[in-house]
């Protein structure tokens, strides 16, 4: 059994009241104050001590910080709360199903939960594990509340105005969407969201949609690449019902998320592999050859298969989380055999002398738009 312990952690400051409600200086040199009926319950002069708080947690943490409490595990009464995961969020409100029977339930967020300094857009995600406390029996679509976020493992997020967007938590696998025209094609988003999968450990696919509107010989030198680092590769079409076969086994039985720029054809795909979905889809822009969001908030699909799946909203920008500089090159699984023969340390790999990522580039042993891709993806986010 965990042991208890209390932690101090820290409010956001727009959830802490007033230092005082009047200007006591100026009222003073002004005019005469009557001490004997000052409000009893006014603060005057505390510091940032007065946005802080004691909470219970069962799990040891590092520090008092927002951060590393949602990491933990907050102290509630287990008798009164159930297990359930969080299928999509809607603003203030989750849809949470009930790991015992499987209903639904409109849950509203602990407030602690939500007051807490954190660097995090949102504290609850798609796909996390809660504990919820229901409230009184009435429609199929109950309401409750979440008492308390379980710790997460295998998550996606990215970097939104300085704070951190997770998209979706406790996945096994991330499909990486793109197409081969209408939109076009974007390597340089394809290898960041293979750094996200490289940081979060989680098994990555590719797969390459609308291959009946080209040449499919045209791809074999992208697919080769990514081949001969060890990605998985689909080549598909939802249209032409190419593949389909293929891509549902390979999400047979698992937990994977959907992600991919918009108009790529995340839902056409999940459609023709499970009609019952009946995902919403709609047509490229003619002017911009751009998709448009049809998908609007990430939400965890049961599949017939077994398993499954998040659609999440497409993304025409991702910033990556929580990776400094000298990481990148360890995540790009072609340049990181290189990274340790440079003859500085400290290396970049962008405009040293002796650099072994760019001698082996002159060489034809790594691939140039890769290496093109990780020059830009450095200098993107890091200078």
């Amino acid at each position: 059994m965990s042991k208890r312990r209390k932690v101090r952690t820290e409010f956001r400051k727009n959830r802490s009241q007033r230092t005082r409600h009047t200007n006591w200086t100026r009222q003073f040199h002004s005019e005469t104050i009557d001490d004997q009926n000052l409000p009893a319950g006014q603060r005057i002069g505390k510091d940032e001590s007065s946005r802080k708080r004691t909470v219970w947690v069962s799990d040891p943490v590092d520090g008092g910080d927002g951060e590393s409490l949602l990491s933990s595990t907050l102290d509630v009464d287990e008798s009164s709360t159930r297990a359930g995961r969080v299928l999509c969020v809607l603003g203030p409100v989750s849809e949470v199903q009930d790991a015992a029977n499987g209903e639904i339930y409109h849950c509203a967020t602990r407030r602690l939960l939500t007051t807490l300094s954190t660097t995090e857009r949102h504290v609850v995600a798609a796909g996390d594990r809660v504990r919820f406390s229901p409230a009184v029996q009435g429609t199929s679509l109950r309401d409750g509340t979440i008492e308390r976020v379980e710790p997460r493992r295998a998550t996606i997020c990215r970097t939104v105005r300085g704070r951190r967007h997770i998209i979706v938590t406790n996945v096994d696998q991330l499909l990486i969407i793109t197409s081969a025209a209408e939109p076009r094609l974007k390597p340089n988003l394809i290898d960041r969201l293979l750094v996200t999968a490289e940081k979060g450990q989680i098994d990555p696919l590719l797969c390459i949609n609308k291959i009946d509107l080209v040449d499919p010989a045209s791809l074999q030198p992208l697919v080769g690449v990514y081949s001969q680092m060890g990605y998985r590769v689909l080549l598909l079409s939802a249209k032409a019902d190419v593949g389909i076969d293929r891509l549902r086994r390979a999400l047979k039985n698992r937990a994977s998320v959907v992600t991919g720029q918009s108009g790529v054809g995340k839902s056409s795909l999940l459609n023709a592999v499970d009609p019952v979905l009946e995902l919403k889809v709609r047509e490229v822009s003619a002017e911009n050859q751009k998709g448009r969001h049809t998908t609007t908030t990430a939400r965890l699909l049961p599949l017939a298969c077994g398993g499954y799946v998040v659609d999440t909203p497409g993304v025409r920008q991702f910033q990556l989380w929580d990776v400094i500089a000298a990481e990148v090159a360890g995540f790009y699984r072609d340049l990181r055999p290189y990274v340790s023969r440079c003859r500085f340390p400290n290396c970049t790999h962008t405009h040293e002398d002796d650099c072994a990522v760019k001698n082996a580039v002159a060489d034809g042993r790594l691939d140039e738009r890769r290496y093109a891709s990780y020059c830009h993806l450095y200098a993107g986010d890091f200078e």
